[in-house]
């Protein structure tokens, strides 16, 4: 079963989980409204896997006995400038939901919860995503605005 504090720190990830999905879906949107067929697509892909990250923790807080409660998730913004924008907003946002994975790992190593550790120990993900987001938002300044259509293709093969 989990501690109180755990089931509180999970629901918060969980929420930010699916602020996460709604704001790499606003991105997707604007990409697509904007001619980056390719861009929307790995945004979406993006977003997908923000809500899988939600469900996979909502079904371990239940599997553990514990009370998944499904907060307001907040507004995201739906206006975005320039695609190198976009992308150094994704590399800041991937940022802090690592500290966010860090923080509920902190609860779990406080409340002295070995499998709750294993689990968010999964998210080690995080990681890989932030350098992704750091690895495009580089190629962005090194084309110096050139060559965005073949960026955007590129990123459309993202399935």
């Amino acid at each position: 079963m989990l501690s109180e504090n755990l089931v509180k720190a999970f629901n918060a990830q969980i929420n930010a989980e699916m602020w996460s999905s709604n704001l790499y879906l606003s991105m997707s949107v604007y990409f697509a409204q904007n001619g980056y067929d390719g861009m929307a697509s790995w945004m979406r892909a993006q977003s997908k896997e923000e809500l899988d990250h939600a469900y996979e923790m909502i079904d371990f807080v239940i599997k553990r006995n514990g009370n998944v409660e499904i907060g307001q998730i907040n507004v995201v913004p739906t206006a975005w400038g320039s695609v190198l924008e976009v992308f150094e907003h994704v590399y800041q946002h991937e940022c802090h939901v690592s500290k966010l994975i860090d923080d509920l790992l902190d609860v779990a190593i406080k409340e002295n919860d070995k499998a709750a550790q294993n689990f968010i120990n999964k998210f080690v993900e995080q990681v890989e995503e932030e350098s992704t987001a750091q690895t495009i938002v580089d190629r962005i300044k090194m084309m110096n605005g050139h060559n965005l259509i073949y960026l955007d293709d590129k990123l459309g093969e993202r399935k």
